[in-house]
């Protein structure tokens, strides 16, 4: 009894962690808007990425003393696909609303079935494909909240297509990402990688930012500028990161990606509330078609229908 009790208790916490996360990851566009103001893209990138890097491997430096060239090569290769999404992503939300470029920058969930069968000939399921449909379409409305009834998106502000844009670049770069973690770094150990991919990353943004952007008439005022970069870099990247981890070793992975889907749900409550954007009937009907097409493609609707794919396997079987 005692079991089951301290069972549901760490299913509780681990599923609380995940919840976290999620509205972590939401709030982070919305802060990388605020902190645009101040600061370039790359400039917020190696900031965020570097000292998450910094933080992760004093906690975990025995890890990296144990670390093989391999490791670390492996790590840095992962980490130049986690720039150029992140970049592409901090650079949209610069032209385009947060809350918008979150929903267009969670499609890499449909897309990386798709993008993975490139690489590993495993074809997509009909819920893949299903949830494709329904993302595109979601994706049209958005566009849509954009322009003045009766046109075309393309009559949309220079812009917002730019920020649109972009973050559906970065979709497509993070289902990248994903698939270069899934088919290189098998075997390896999660934390090292993040470790040597935040590192790479915070390298690649110092290189761009010092050499492509004008950092030298950056003005700060206050002490705001400086906490909403901490606020990235200790919370949205290192402590989300960790609450991660943790929460999907003790949570089935359905639970686990039906809570880590709110991300894109937070990613526009939290600019709405704050008043930093507006929902329109397009915006709303394209955000909600997005959702519904991460859920079907991260849990096959197993929460509705069971393992029933597992199970006509079986039956085959016998």
């Amino acid at each position: 009894m005692e079991k089951q009790k301290k069972s549901k208790k760490v299913d509780l916490l681990a599923k609380l962690g995940l919840l976290i996360t999620a509205i972590l990851w939401g709030s982070s566009l919305t802060v990388v808007k605020q902190s645009s103001d101040t600061f370039n893209p790359n400039f917020i990138l190696m900031v965020r990425f570097g000292l998450s890097a910094i933080i992760l491997a004093i906690i975990f430096n025995k890890k990296i003393r144990e670390a093989s060239k391999h490791d670390l090569k492996i790590g840095l290769i992962i980490g130049i696909f986690l720039f150029m999404a992140y970049s592409s992503q901090t650079l949209g939300v610069t032209y385009a609303d947060p809350g918008r470029s979150a929903f267009l920058s969670a499609s890499y969930c449909v897309i990386v079935p798709f993008l993975a069968w490139a690489v590993t000939k495993v074809r997509p399921d009909k819920f893949n494909i299903i949830a494709a449909i329904i993302a595109v379409i979601g994706i049209y409305f958005i566009s849509k909240s954009g322009v003045e009834p009766g046109t075309s998106i393309f009559d949309a502000d220079k812009e917002m297509l730019l920020g649109d844009g972009l973050a559906l670049l970065s979709g497509f770069l993070f289902a990248a990402h994903i698939v270069a973690v899934s088919v290189l770094s098998k075997g390896k150990d999660p934390i090292l990688m993040t470790i040597f991919q935040f590192t790479s990353a915070a390298i690649i943004a110092a290189i761009v930012t010092f050499t492509m952007e004008d950092n030298s008439n950056i003005v700060v005022n206050g002490n705001g500028p400086y906490l909403e970069l901490a606020y990235l870099a200790i919370f949205c990247t290192t402590v989300a990161l960790l609450l991660q981890n943790v929460g999907q070793k003790y949570t089935d992975e359905s639970s686990a990606a039906i809570i880590l889907g709110f991300e894109s749900v937070f990613g526009i409550l939290i600019p709405v509330m704050l008043g930093i954007e507006k929902l329109t009937t397009n915006s709303i009907i394209g955000f909600v078609m997005i959702f519904i097409a991460i859920i079907i493609s991260e849990t096959k609707l197993s929460f509705i229908f069971g393992n029933k794919e597992e199970e006509d396997k079986t039956k085959e079987k016998k």
